[in-house]
């Protein structure tokens, strides 16, 4: 067998053992692991930054897209909120442990549902050198070990990173490897990866579409993706014009290229000759390009541009994933059709509505297929941090076995526990094998 299989195979014997360990282990060991990581997170904060910006020269280098450097860099407010996040952790209650569902039937046996951990997560990520930080964060505190893949591109912030990990497990007396942070796999050595269903029990793909495609194709693990965000935002006709205008700003300019990111804005008809003239004047100076049905052309074309970029939209701009500051528009008949639309054009990641109408709102929760379902509330919101996870792992579009952003519970699963007295399946106690000797 090859070296690099082989040492690959030592490193998932190492991860499973580990995970034995941490299944085990008190919940006061697995919070200091996440307070050590934060520690060192800030105190080693110029040595990250420096292996950061060697990573972000390199792959300028290499010229890659804006949204992929936007995505590695790290800047001190950003490892200030990876610190945060960490002790945010910390401070949750402990997943594991507790009992749910338990009754006693009526003949006597007592039955329940005991939280536990997955086992061995694989987390294999683009950019993104925190992700890394932060999947292991959630991993040991619901205590899996966790095989983290980040991409080439952080290569350095992500191995210097993954020997902070180490020491943190470390110094809160945990397994060293139960966190390994693997950043030189290659592609055999991730197929040979995705195949070892003995290992992992889990491989969550947090990347680009083509990632998630690949790991999907190659996995006999199972997969819960993380896929694209085309998320929507709908402006009905009873909505607060400045809330709309707030929210849309917010949704597509804020940080573009991350996946909660807004990338199709619906306006009711009854409202777009007011509305979008509006956000034309919201979003031309911040540099955004629009793609617009033809009723969005002849409603801001009339204008004259206003400094806008506008070019009519094609067939395949609805249900884009742009990543960047261009933004499809459509105008619609009315909530159905915009449903429609997000049917048919959504990526089942996030979904908003900014409406006065509280049947709507309800409509709109109950209708839409979204791990995340927002109302009068920015796409931007859908992480992890803002909805009280702490850390997050990626945001689930498939169904099973979580939907939505992932925290310490979507890392977890039950397993029966059933207490008796003797009880059997025929009722009463089995005849001894001497009886009547």
């Amino acid at each position: 067998m090859p070296d690099k299989i082989s040492s690959l195979n030592d490193a998932l014997d190492e991860v499973k053992s580990s995970s034995l360990t941490l299944a085990d282990s008190p919940i006061s060991k697995r919070n200091l692991f996440l307070t050590n990581l934060a520690a060192a997170v800030e105190g080693r904060g110029a040595e990250i930054l420096a292996e950061n910006a060697r990573d972000l020269a390199e792959a300028a280098g290499r010229k890659v897209g804006d949204a992929v450097l936007d995505r590695l860099r790290l800047d001190q407010k950003r490892l200030g909120q990876l610190a945060g996040s960490l002790r945010e952790t910390a401070g949750l209650p402990d997943p594991l442990g507790s009992v749910e569902r338990l009754s006693t039937l009526p003949s006597g046996l007592t039955v329940g549902r005991r939280r536990v951990p997955l086992g061995v997560v694989g987390f294999i990520c683009e950019a993104r050198p925190g992700a890394a930080a932060e999947a292991a964060a959630l991993a040991v505190k619901s205590g899996n070990a966790l095989l983290a893949k980040p991409g080439r591109d952080s290569r350095r912030t992500s191995t210097l990173l993954g020997g902070i990990i180490g020491e943190s497990l470390a110094g809160a007396g945990l397994p060293r490897r139960a966190v390994m942070v693997l950043p030189e796999l290659n592609e055999e050595q991730l197929v040979y990866l995705l195949s070892q269903n003995d290992r992992l029990d889990l491989v969550i793909p947090r990347g680009g579409e083509g990632l998630v495609r690949f790991v999907d194709e190659h996995s006999r693990v199972p997969v819960l993706r993380h896929y694209k965000g085309v998320n929507h935002l709908y402006v009905d006709r009873s909505a607060d014009p400045d809330m709309a205008l707030d929210l849309l700003v917010d949704g597509k300019c804020d940080r573009p290229s991350t996946c909660n990111a807004l990338e199709c804005l619906l306006v009711d008809e009854a409202v777009a000759g007011t509305f979008l003239p509006l956000a034309a004047d919201e979003l031309a100076p911040r540099g955004v390009s629009v793609l617009g049905c033809p009723k969005t052309v002849a409603v801001l074309g009339a204008r004259g541009g206003a400094g806008l970029s506008l070019e009519p939209a094609g067939p395949g701009d609805y249900g884009r994933e742009f990543l960047s500051l261009t933004l499809a528009v459509k105008v619609v008949s009315g909530h159905e059709e915009a449903l429609d639309h997000i049917r048919a054009h959504g990526s089942r990641h996030t979904e908003c509505v900014v409406t006065g109408d509280l049947a709507l709102a309800r409509k709109f929760l109950r209708r839409v297929e979204a791990g995340c379902v927002m109302v009068n509330a920015s796409p931007r919101l859908n992480d992890g941090g803002c909805l009280g996870l702490g850390c997050e792992i990626g945001i689930s579009t498939s169904k099973l076995h979580a939907f939505g952003p992932m925290g310490l519970t979507e890392l977890t699963t039950t397993k029966f526990v059933v207490e008796g007295d003797g009880h059997m399946r025929g009722g009463g106690r089995a005849p001894r094998a001497d009886a009547g000797a």
